[in-house]
């Protein structure tokens, strides 16, 4: 089984928890992501391709009062 977690260029990429036979699934679900606004890398290894991503939070949407 693949990390969760995985880093590239010392950033945090998560494993969406499938295991792709080939390197056209991966790179179909990675398209996917990409639309959605993810970082996208796929990690291939022992015949598998895995696909890891990110985002960012744009803005942080804070409600209610704030504490005294």
């Amino acid at each position: 089984m693949p990390d969760f977690v995985r880093y590239f260029e010392e950033k945090k990429f998560m494993w969406d928890n499938v295991e792709y036979p080939d390197a056209d699934a991966a790179k179909a679900a990675a398209e996917t992501y990409e639309k959605d606004g993810f970082e996208v890398r796929i990690f291939e290894e022992e015949g598998n391709s895995f696909v890891y991503s990110r985002r960012i939070a744009a803005e942080v949407i804070v409600e209610g009062e704030q504490p005294i």
